[in-house]
């Protein structure tokens, strides 16, 4: 298991400041001993229309330069164009297949494999029936037009942000329900603890098919300072086999956060955390044997 960190709380979203250049946000995410860097499709980092061709390959280049690697993508949510692929206006769901499918090449350009899917909300006047199936036909298309990319979907259930996707059931439903290879599950430990739900239930659950995780705790604090219960989570992880990337998606939900002290305070208690929890495990398997 490798840790990666989100770059919501270097890049403005969502209440502007403080704000930071994405080459800048590079150097204090590697500098601060994180194997990974999940990068937000929103300005001012790394919208895909204000990217250039030579932006694209400095990006890649200072990724490089600070072995750093691209852990995940993930879409510019809400406002603006909305990219809501649950919406009833069919110009968003087109805008938001074109999203989707950009961000896909500028992941694989950027050495990265994993792309998060947010399936949407509904709006009020829709049933739940069409969003999913409009949020479906949505996941569908990308799925098929990115193949050739080697990125995978991942889904996302966000019980705060949403009304339609909001449980590890709900994701395995549209996971199932596309059914394409390249389609698989994620999950929020924030989204989790606000649905009241249990942290070491989701790996257990959603098994072999969950590829990516987002880590905070209650408030979107660092884990370890709040309520979650990660201990038992990483217990979970390791019994399923889980070798993905833990990223922490914190410190964007307020203004007067410090970003540095919240991306060291969450890598200072999750590193020790897993590799304890690892040990202990090689531990018992060779007591076992």
């Amino acid at each position: 298991m490798r840790i990666s960190y989100n770059t919501w709380a270097y890049s403005s979203f969502f209440v502007w400041v403080p704000a930071y250049t994405l080459d800048e946000t590079i150097k204090r995410i590697a500098g601060l001993g994180y194997d990974g860097i999940e990068i937000g499709a929103a300005a001012p980092h790394a919208y895909p229309p204000h990217l250039s061709a030579d932006r694209r390959a400095q990006v890649r280049d200072l990724l490089q330069e600070h072995g750093i690697s691209l852990s995940s993508m993930l879409p510019a949510p809400s406002g603006g164009p909305g990219n809501n692929p649950a919406s009833p206006n069919i110009e968003e769901r087109r805008a938001t297949v074109e999203h989707y499918k950009e961000l896909a090449e500028l992941t694989a350009f950027w050495g990265g494999k994993t792309l998060i899917y947010l399936p949407g909300w509904i709006i009020f006047g829709t049933t739940r029936r069409q969003a999913w199936a409009w949020s479906r036909e949505v996941l569908t298309e990308v799925a098929d037009a990115i193949a050739h990319t080697g990125v995978t979907l991942v889904i996302e259930p966000t019980s705060h942000d949403t009304n339609l996707c909001m449980s590890a059931d709900d994701a395995i439903e549209l996971m199932q329900d596309v059914n394409r290879p390249n389609v698989k599950l994620m999950f929020d430990t924030f989204h989790v603890m606000y649905n009241k739900e249990v942290l070491s239930d989701y790996p257990r659950k959603m098994g072999a098919d969950l590829k990516h995780i987002h880590i905070s705790d209650n408030d979107r604090l660092p884990p370890g300072s709040g309520v979650g219960d990660f201990p038992s989570l990483i217990d979970a992880l390791i019994e399923t086999g889980y070798d993905g990337y833990l990223t922490m998606e914190t410190g964007f939900h307020r203004r007067g956060i410090e970003p540095d002290e919240d991306a060291r305070t969450s890598i200072e208690y999750l590193r020790p955390l897993v590799e304890s929890k690892l040990a202990e495990h090689a531990a018992k398997t060779s007591k076992g044997q």
